[in-house]
């Protein structure tokens, strides 16, 4: 794909002028809403045909990065911010076909129906205006549902005929998407089709054209996005649904159409209005303006001879007319009465049943707010760790008024550092500082039960990078999802009001993983702040505590667990790869109990501290710290270590099966931040040559950087303190320093083991930071990585048999 100076992308190759232009234009518009638009592009492309070009008019950086390099597609790029009609106006423009066919960026085109849709207007006469196809509907968790619009399609068959010949195809749902329009008739009626209102198009390019024409056939996929995941419009704005009827009714009047289409306008109009009434959640007031307004549009529009439909339906349709909005909210409860008693009856049972605790709870809910407590927890309330520790270090530093409370199981609460406080879930005060806390922050979901308060924040800072599938992208993954309820899922995820991102794919993949109407601070982890302020005398005390020899290359090797296995599997054999490596290198080991007894192969390979097991060292930030090189699979630990620019090596012996059974966002074999091995032999050869830090390996590794450690800059917790506890602004936020101005932690030179020197301040250097993270305990969190000095006394095992 090429590219003009004015930046538009256009196709490399030309269509053959001498066959005329396309016969279809798929104009595919607007941004990239929650990362759908490649997935969509990728079907559209694997379509290419004869006689159909693909237009993309792609809104902001990062549609247009999703719509590039795909051969056969122009690229209209626009500026972030280009609204919907704009950017459809933009595509039309470029567009050469003779027909039009817009798709939002969410949506998708189905197999074959590109080819069907140009088949079916290349046999139409010049006086049809507007075809309309079928569509299906997917939501996160249906696919391909069908519509309730094939009865009207079917009816009308192969014929070509006016609007007042086939007055219930202005029932279809009203999609500018299933109506493929002709290019001049498009540009004739551009001051109704062009417009902001979708809705109105679609309803006005009936009601505009000479002859309409239908297709039986699904030419459309219409992605639904949760309503929790848009903006919340005003409530008043409901009131644009009667504008836009009584709009379209009066170019009806105006272009004298008959009675036919007219009544059948009116009549979903008025259905339309009784719907907002009946289950859209507006406040009374604005319910009863909305009955109000809708009761008058009733009555001045209603066509001659019109009658109502019989039933309850014409019972409220009357009352409407009436403009009787108690006798209606009246017919409207009885209705519902045997509903809410079942309803009623179900609640009294689950009352009888809550807890001495749930009730203190709830009454607890209703004492005022406390501004100054804040609520950590992490890996289902495991301990201090993760982005969430690193946030409290700072928080204490930052606003020390604000009192944090861990929420940590009974079985870790001696494995806390001396004087922080804590709560352990399901006990009295539990509750009572779950109800009252401001901040809430977790690197997992809250328990269902837990209340989402108006007044409180919830700040979910997540736990790693997604290569794997997440949220609702498992549905398609059973392996993965393995039952999980995704209703109660999203249930949870709406209780965010911050998400804590550390670059632009992941901010992509949680919005549409985890689809809501919280605000994503793209400031980075706020656990690799320490992968830029580490010193060397901080690394060589790690190094000493995990008993790495002076002098020793440390490569940590930290596999991922695999959903389709039901017990962990050794993937190395992790003696002969010592073996091969010598004795100058030392693996730390991070995963499953690889082999166990007295008799393990590894045992004198432990003993001579060849291999060092860190399975249960926390936190995982201080091994990638020590370590000069990482071999891992899939883990997300990849993305973290990146920061440090030191060597990676991806063992992927099993990607095809994982990626198939886990699902995974981008190819890892193509896209793999340093040197790949399929096999042990692979892996030993890349290890005992210069291979694992090459300049191709380099070359990965910065490219892999630029994308993923994007606002990793070692001032990601000050940025989410500052923006969430002290509500400063945006703007006043520290800017995050380019990936390429940055400065990691460097590992210590290698010194001689007789260096007592070094030896001495590096042991002064340990004592002072394990003073540092006590006191740090004492405000609610150790500092990240070396305050859990005093915790690692307690919480670590033995590594080799030997006290760290």
């Amino acid at each position: 794909m090429s590219t003009e100076e004015g930046g538009a992308a256009m196709p490399e190759e030309q269509p053959d002028t001498a066959a005329g232009p396309p016969v279809l234009s798929v104009v595919v518009y607007g941004r990239n809403v929650q990362g759908h638009l490649a997935a969509g592009l990728d079907a559209l492309a694997a379509q290419a045909s004869p006689g159909v070009e693909v237009v993309v008019a792609a809104v902001g950086a990062s549609a247009q990065a999703a719509a590039s390099d795909r051969p056969g597609v122009t690229v209209v790029p626009l500026p972030e911010g280009t609204g919907d009609a704009a950017a459809r106006a933009a595509g039309a423009e470029r567009a050469a076909g003779r027909w039009l066919h817009f798709v939002h960026s969410k949506d998708t085109v189905p197999t074959g129906a590109p080819r069907t849709v140009a088949d079916r207007v290349a046999d139409l006469g010049d006086g049809v205006d507007v075809l309309v196809a079928d569509h299906v509907r997917s939501t996160w968790r249906h696919q391909g549902m069908p519509s309730p619009d094939s009865k009207h399609l079917a009816r009308q068959g192969r014929r070509d005929l006016p609007l007042a010949d086939c007055p219930d195809l202005l029932r279809v749902t009203p999609l500018l998407g299933n109506r493929v329009l002709r290019a001049d008739f498009w540009r004739e009626h551009a001051e109704h089709l062009a417009g902001d209102d979708e809705t109105y198009a679609a309803y006005a390019a009936l009601l505009l054209a000479h002859r309409v024409a239908t297709l039986d056939q699904v030419a459309l996929n219409v992605r639904e996005l949760r309503a929790e995941s848009l903006p919340a419009g005003p409530p008043r704005g409901r009131f644009g649904v009667i504008d836009r009827y009584e709009s379209l009714l009066s170019l009806a009047a105006d272009l004298a159409l008959p009675s036919a289409p007219r009544a059948a306008l009116y009549d979903v109009m008025v259905g339309d209005c009784l719907r907002v009434v009946a289950r859209e959640q507006l406040p009374d007031p604005v319910r009863k303006e909305f009955f109000h307004r809708a009761s008058k549009a009733a009555v001045a529009w209603r066509p001659e001879g019109y009658q109502r439909p019989g039933g309850l339906e014409g019972v409220r349709r009357r009352i409407l007319e009436e403009d009787a909005y108690t006798k209606y909210r009246t017919f409207q409860t009885a209705n519902q009465q045997r509903r809410k008693l079942k309803s009623a009856v179900a609640s009294r049972k689950h009352k009888v049943g809550v807890k001495v605790r749930d009730l203190r709870y709830r009454r607890d809910l209703e004492r005022p707010v406390d501004p100054n407590l804040a609520v950590f927890t992490a890996y289902w309330d495991r301990g201090v760790a993760c982005n969430p520790a690193a946030i409290a270090a700072k928080l204490a530093e930052l606003a020390p008024h604000i009192h944090p409370v861990w929420v940590v199981t009974a079985a870790n609460v001696p494995l806390l550092p001396p004087g922080t406080d804590h709560i352990v879930p399901g006990t009295r005060r539990y509750w009572e500082v779950m109800a009252r806390a401001k901040y809430l922050v977790n690197n997992v979901n809250f328990p269902n039960a837990i209340v989402k308060r108006p007044d409180a924040i919830h700040v979910q800072t997540h736990h790693g990078t997604p290569l794997k599938r997440m949220g609702l992208d498992q549905l398609d993954y059973p392996a993965a999802s393995k039952g999980l309820n995704f209703h109660s899922l999203l249930a949870r995820v709406d209780k965010w009001t911050y998400s804590v991102s550390a670059n632009s794919h992941s901010t992509q993949m949680w919005e549409r993983a985890y689809p809501s109407r919280y605000e994503s601070l793209d400031y980075g982890y706020p656990r690799n702040d320490v992968f830029y302020s580490a010193t060397a005398a901080d690394i060589r005390a790690i190094r000493d505590r995990l008993g790495i020899a002076p002098g020793k290359r440390a490569i940590l090797y930290a596999p991922t667990h695999r959903d389709y296995e039901a017990a962990w599997t050794p993937r190395l054999d992790l003696a002969t790869l010592a073996e091969r490596l010598g004795e100058d290198t030392v693996l730390l080991v991070r995963g499953h109990y690889f082999y166990g007894g007295a008799t393990s192969p590894l045992a004198g390979l432990r003993k001579s501290g060849r291999i060092i097991d860190v399975s249960s060292y926390d936190p995982v930030e201080d091994l990638s710290l020590a370590a000069d090189a990482l071999i891992t699979d899939y883990s997300s630990i990849m993305f973290d270590y990146a920061n440090l620019d030191r060597p990676i090596v991806i063992y992927a012996d099993d990607w095809e099966t994982y990626a198939k059974t886990r699902g995974v966002y981008f190819d890892l074999m193509t896209q793999a931040p340093g040197r790949v091995a399929r096999t042990q032999e692979e892996l030993t050869e890349i290890l005992t040559s210069d291979a694992w830090r090459d300049e191709e390996a380099a070359k990965a590794r910065e490219v892999f950087r630029e994308r993923f450690c994007e606002y990793d800059d070692g001032r990601a917790a000050e940025r989410v303190v500052r923006r969430v506890f002290l509500g400063e602004s945006q703007e006043s936020l520290p800017p995050v320093t380019p990936v390429d101005e940055r400065t990691p932690a460097r590992r210590p030179r290698r010194r001689r083991p007789d260096d007592d020197d070094a030896d001495t301040r590096c042991h002064r250097d340990g004592d002072r930071l394990q003073r540092r993270g006590t006191a740090a305990a004492r405000g609610g969190v150790p500092a990240t990585p070396d305050a859990h000095e005093h915790r690692d006394r307690h919480q670590r095992r033995p590594l080799d048999g030997r006290h760290p």
